[in-house]
């Protein structure tokens, strides 16, 4: 079914862009015209294929990274050279990016071109000689995605320029948060009575009401820090809008990690919208890729396809992953009732076959320690195991842990994205949500603890421990408090990109972790990249850079 709905947007993938980079005003040239599309209602689905696309263009991979690596959530150091790329993934830890780092750079490219085919759909579909709910609840979808695209670019880079003009190439400023945060808001409630109410299949993948008052309830939590101003209670009133629909639903204690498999898609109970991915359908006419990769970056490298005697396949994948991504001991810390079955998206310590015996590898000794045991070529036989810390026993300046058995098994591992053993390839085939019903009640409950006004008897402790039974057999909390929110968000939302917007409004991404012990607010954004401003001189260069 995921494969049919995501066929369906691709198969008449019409737009060819000629790319203006790190530029918001993306010039497009496209087949569609009002005499060819679209008439109804599955012609408009089709002819908005190319906004969907290119959305999922950067998504699973280089924003995950951007919103994940700035945080405590994961760490990519250098193993024996592999992964340096350039610095950008030191950079993100240290925070240190510069405006030439390649997902600052990459990012803004990929939000620009989201909005400038959004503009360029809009343009078209705006202009034909269909009229009624169905043009407008199309129109209304696209604007919605066009939505999330500045929602994104605000929240990552500040102060953006806005564009919503197709064919427009004038140099345009960017303007101040609160400009772009009133233009969000206007374009949601203007689109909100078009939108389709329907979920599940017919609308999977794509923006329905649910959406729209999603990304609203995101906007208004993050008001204050946005504009100065508050809005909890409009948070509040979003939130139940999704909430009293009885549309959604919290998975139960036994499928929360199911919830997340490469056969997860529009029967998925909590996803109010998602971006699918299948391997099946890559997008060679991007300059994105539209994959999801987490087991290439997560699953240690002898549980993949490795060579006899060098691992086990515990996955069943067809590749040897390259492992280069793990999380530090104070993040995992996070996760200390042993009685939490989001527990089980970590991979730790000692490894074991599925009839528990131990996953041995083979090599040498200099195999194993490089540097104990330098020059050692005599056979060694250890049992696998996953250590906490990430030391940089190479070479700090290079973030460098090594490259050899104990370097590439340092750090846990997060597998909440289960590998997919169905793709013939390393790209998979599991979606990825973008707003969940558990998001939904933790926001209300945070709008609620943070002055907002309690609506239809709930409370902040009654809503958090409504999320809590569906994933802990230990007792319900019998207190609440911001810090408590917060750490109840970590463990639910790992892994989902939302960390560094929640670390940022909770006020703790200025603290130390891991080898970080930048400061500075005004890391709180990234730079312009610098090729956006060479395209655009009027774009003003954020604070600090």
């Amino acid at each position: 079914m995921k494969r049919s709905i995501i066929k369906y947007f691709l198969s008449s993938v019409l737009v060819a862009a000629s790319f203006a980079c790190h530029k918001l005003d993306v010039p497009i040239t496209t087949e569609l015209t009002t005499d060819t599309y679209p008439q109804d209602s599955a012609s408009f689905i089709t002819a908005a294929g190319p906004v969907y696309v290119v959305l999922r263009g950067n998504f699973a991979v280089e924003w995950a990274m951007q919103n994940s690596l700035s945080t405590d959530e994961t760490i990519f150091p250098a193993r024996g050279g592999n992964w340096y790329d350039g610095g950008q993934n030191v950079q993100m830890h240290y925070h240190t990016w510069t405006r030439d780092n390649g997902y600052v750079n990459g990012n803004w490219t990929w939000l620009s071109t989201i909005i400038g085919v959004s503009n360029q759909t809009l343009d078209i579909l705006g202009k034909t000689e269909s009229e009624g709910d169905t043009k407008n609840r199309h129109l209304a979808e696209i604007k919605m995605v066009r939505a999330l695209a500045y929602f994104w670019m605000m929240d990552n880079y500040g102060r953006v320029p806005l564009d919503t003009v197709a064919g427009d190439y004038t140099p345009h400023s960017n303007v101040d948060r609160t400009v772009t945060f009133s233009f969000i808001e206007r374009e949601i409630l203007n689109a909100l009575p078009y939108l389709s109410r329907a979920t599940g299949v017919s609308t999977y993948g794509r923006a329905n009401k649910f959406m729209a008052f999603a990304l609203l309830a995101k906007l208004y939590l993050n008001a204050e820090y946005y504009t100065g101003t508050q809005r909890y209670n409009d948070c509040i009133t979003a939130c139940d809008s999704i909430i009293n629909s009885n549309m959604y639903t919290l998975a139960g204690i036994g499928n929360y990690l199911d919830m997340f498999k490469y056969n997860n898609g529009p029967a998925t109970p909590e996803f109010i919208f998602a971006v699918p991915y299948d391997p099946n359908f890559n997008n060679g006419s991007w300059p994105f890729r539209g994959v999801s990769l987490n087991s290439r970056y997560d699953v240690p490298r002898s549980m993949g396809n490795v060579a006899p005697g060098a691992g086990y396949n515990y996955f069943n994948i067809p590749f040897v992953p390259g492992a280069p991504r793990s999380t530090i001991p104070s993040f995992y810390a996070y996760f200390y009732d042993a009685n939490d079955v989001r527990n089980g998206q970590w991979l730790h310590g000692k490894q074991f076959k599925q009839d528990g015996t131990p996953i041995t590898i083979t090599t040498t000794y200099a195999g194993y320690d490089a540097i104990t045991y330098a020059g050692n070529n005599a056979p060694y036989t250890y049992q696998l195991d996953i250590t906490p810390d990430v030391i940089l026993r190479q070479s700090t300046e290079l973030f460098d842990c090594g490259n050899d058995e104990v370097a590439w098994n340092m750090g846990y591992r997060n597998i909440k994205f289960y590998p997919d053993p169905t793709s013939p390839n390393r790209n998979q085939n599991n979606d990825i949500p973008v707003f969940r019903y558990a998001d939904i009640l933790i926001t209300k409950a945070e709008a609620i603890l943070r002055g907002g006004s309690p609506t239809n008897g709930a409370t902040a402790l009654n809503l958090v421990n409504q999320i809590r039974a569906q994933r802990t057999t230990s007792p319900g909390w019998t207190n609440i408090t911001l810090d408590s929110i917060y750490n109840e968000r970590t463990r639910e939302f790992a892994m989902e990109a939302w960390h560094r917007n929640d670390m940022i409004r909770f006020g703790k991404f200025e603290n130390s972790w891991g080898f970080k012990t930048d400061n500075d607010v005004n890391h709180r954004i990234f730079p312009i990249p610098t090729n956006a401003i060479k395209l655009n001189p009027n774009l003003t260069q954020n604070p600090g850079y």
